[in-house]
């Protein structure tokens, strides 16, 4: 079972010092033998990304009246989608993370594949995006039916931060 990764901790997970609203933070998405686990530190207290860190933003630690939760910012959401490249057991993670940024118009569909295109690329989807110059190719694969319920807590929780600093 994938952990859910949730909005900040009350504490930082370097000094202890409990977080204030609006205190600056940077939060990390580190991977571990469970996987993606989210770590939230004071940004005076940042050193750097940890060992195994796959992506990693600034924000304000919401305050309680906050209306909750905001997106995560593209290029992060972008980085995750690299990152996650070539790992065949996080292909519909990918495909989805992929799907949820064609929505947010950050990446779009190109052209579909010809008759004379390579046979690797029938089950896949070609996506430009404008900001980074770039095409990506993401395998089609919808997540099954027993994965479905982690997966969707996995991007979900990606989708979501803290306030963007």
């Amino acid at each position: 079972m994938e952990p859910k990764i949730h909005r900040p901790q009350a504490q930082c997970s370097r000094t202890g010092h409990h977080f204030q609203p609006g205190d600056a933070i940077v939060s990390a998405l580190v991977r571990s033998p469970e996987g993606l686990v989210r770590t939230d530190a004071l940004a005076t207290a940042w050193a750097g990304a940890p060992e195994k860190t796959v992506a990693w933003w600034r924000s304000l630690y919401p305050r309680p009246d906050a209306g909750g939760a905001v997106l995560a910012p593209n290029d992060v959401l972008l980085d995750i989608l690299e990152q996650l490249d070539g790992r065949e057991e996080e292909a519909p993670l990918r495909y989805l993370l992929a799907l949820q940024l064609v929505r947010r118009r950050v990446l779009k569909f190109c052209d579909p594949p010809s008759d004379s295109s390579p046979a690797s690329e029938a089950d896949q989807i070609r996506l430009s995006c404008r900001k980074r110059d770039c095409e990506y190719l993401v395998r089609v694969a919808a997540p099954e039916a027993a994965t479905a319920p982690a997966i969707e807590a996995r991007l979900a929780a990606l989708l979501w931060s803290g306030d963007a600093a």
